[in-house]
């Protein structure tokens, strides 16, 4: 995956420094994590529809149903006082985590979950104002 990250850096001119400074820690957060839980969305038992709009919302639905799933997934290990991240990395290199992990063509590898022990303190990101982003009866 790093690999493929790179050159997207590299295409984006992002700086050689800040780009390998990125790349080194995300390989660190994925190598040092206890437990790896990598997400896919099966196609297999989608519906099959003839044309591209109803194709294209099953879809979507099914990429829902993966968010909702992971979503689920944080909430527990946060009850359970695990640390989590979800990483989209797998997202933008589908082909390399198949072949590395033998997965099947029709299923897509989606999101990398890192799942563990902490035992440190994470301040929140900053929010905008809910006024910002809830509109009521209009946008």
């Amino acid at each position: 995956m790093a690999l493929a990250w790179r050159k997207d850096f590299e295409q984006n001119s992002v700086p050689h420094d800040e780009r390998e400074r990125r790349i080194t820690a995300s390989i660190d957060r994925i190598s040092n994590a206890p437990l790896l839980i990598l997400v896919c969305l099966t196609r297999e038992h989608m519906q099959k529809y003839n044309d591209e709009r109803r194709r294209k919302c099953e879809y979507i639905m099914a990429v829902q149903s993966v968010a909702s799933a992971i979503q689920n997934l944080l909430l527990a290990a946060h009850e359970l006082s695990l640390g989590s991240c979800w990483m989209c990395a797998p997202l933008f290199s589908q082909e390399a985590v198949r072949k590395t992990l033998d997965i099947p063509e029709y299923v897509e590898p989606q999101a990398l979950i890192t799942l563990g022990h902490f035992g440190g303190s994470i301040e929140a990101p900053p929010r905008k104002p809910i006024s910002e982003v809830v509109h009521i009866n209009r946008w």
